[in-house]
């Protein structure tokens, strides 16, 4: 870590930042106080503790704020790190948390080199990152809203045919037919089924937007690569490296599986060896987009004619990765169910290797070449 003769960590809220020094010499944390969480304020504050054009390193925790404070700090030319709040070391038993406990705490483990940082999309990346969560979020909440719809039928009796599939054009047709004799109840029955058409129609409005803004991205011949892959088209493939970014800057694929929480945790000492249930660090929307990719592998491996439409606007050593993947994902799922785990573990260890298929295809895209035995 490169030295600086002051160390400021910033506990950040939206109308103050408490700011705490610690200086590179040594010895307790100075709390210089609130400031108000405005870009002007901001400007002054780095004007006063940087002096004659000194360089200083800062530091705030990850949070609801995003990242506007880290890149004006950056093209005031300072340094600045965005830290993971849970991976902040805390002392056990202490209770007592206030701003400036928590700004000097930031400061004095910056010093010390104990704080991790997270990594920080770009302008652009981040606005893709913007849409596809807001498509995630309209997903849930069409979800929500079937299931209110259903929930309101089943009360008043009212089934669809015994299997037959629900939310088809068939099963609209089935509703526009239904009445109900109290008119207030027809007119509740209306508003959820309006409530799930229009939540329908704005995730549509939003997939039409990926696909709009997917050529103008820079990461655009990973998302198309990564759509040779078996369970991943193009929703699926622009949110992940929307959440991940440049997947080359992990040094392997193991690194990729840490940083997506798809590893074992472990509780070891002596000669007692135990591994417990994966980690769920890092990016929780990357890690479910995987496992329910994953799912898709419990078929027979099999070049389907969708799937080699997809292939084939990609490279041969991409589809060379993806169909290995394929081959070594549906045999992984038989296997593991052979030996009697449960579906969940299973698809949670094929979504660990799907991963490092993900790296090997994005670093083929980006001519990063890949180490054998990685």
């Amino acid at each position: 870590m490169k030295k600086f003769s002051k160390y400021v960590g910033l506990d950040t809220h939206a109308d103050t930042i408490a700011v705490s020094i610690a200086e590179a010499r040594g010895g307790k944390p100075r709390y210089y106080g609130e400031v108000s969480n405005r870009a002007a304020s901001v400007d002054k504050l780095v004007k006063e503790l940087s002096g004659e054009g000194e360089v200083l390193c800062f530091c705030y925790e990850a949070g609801p704020f995003g990242y506007g404070l880290y890149r004006q700090l950056e093209a005031l030319g300072q340094v600045c790190e965005v830290v993971a709040p849970s991976l902040i070391p805390t002392k056990p038993g202490e209770r007592v948390k206030t701003d400036r406990r928590d700004a000097e705490q930031l400061s004095r483990l910056l010093r010390a080199g104990e704080l991790t940082p997270v990594w920080v999309p770009g302008p652009e990346q981040e606005a893709i990152r913007d849409l596809t969560r807001a498509r995630e979020d309209l997903k849930t909440m069409e979800r929500r809203a079937k299931q209110r719809l259903g929930a309101f039928l089943l009360r008043h009796g009212r089934a669809y045919g015994a299997g037959k599939k629900k939310w088809t054009r068939g099963y609209f047709r089935w509703l526009e037919g239904l009445k109900f004799d109290n008119p207030v109840q027809q007119i509740v029955f209306q508003e959820y089924v309006d409530l799930v058409t229009g939540m329908q129609s704005r995730v549509e409005s939003l997939e039409v937007e990926m696909a709009r803004a997917l050529p103008g991205w820079t990461l655009a011949p990973v998302v198309e690569a990564l759509m040779a892959l078996r369970g991943i088209r193009l929703v699926s493939a622009m949110a992940l490296i929307a959440e991940l970014g440049d997947i080359t800057r992990f040094d392997s694929p193991c690194q990729l599986m840490a940083y997506l929480g798809l590893v074992p945790s472990e509780d070891s000492s002596g000669k007692r060896r135990r591994r417990g249930s994966i980690t769920k660090t890092g990016n929780g929307h990357a890690r479910r987009l995987l496992v329910e990719s994953a799912w898709s592998y419990r078929f027979p491996a099999r070049k389907t004619a969708h799937l080699q439409r997809r292939a084939k606007k990609t490279s041969e050593a991409v589809q060379a990765i993806a169909w290995k993947a394929q081959k070594r994902l549906c045999g992984r799922y038989r296997h593991l169910m052979e030996r009697g785990k449960l579906k969940v573990q299973v698809c949670v260890a094929v979504a660990r290797e799907l991963a490092g298929f993900i790296w090997a295809i994005a670093c083929e895209v980006m001519g990063r070449p890949v180490v054998a035995g990685r």
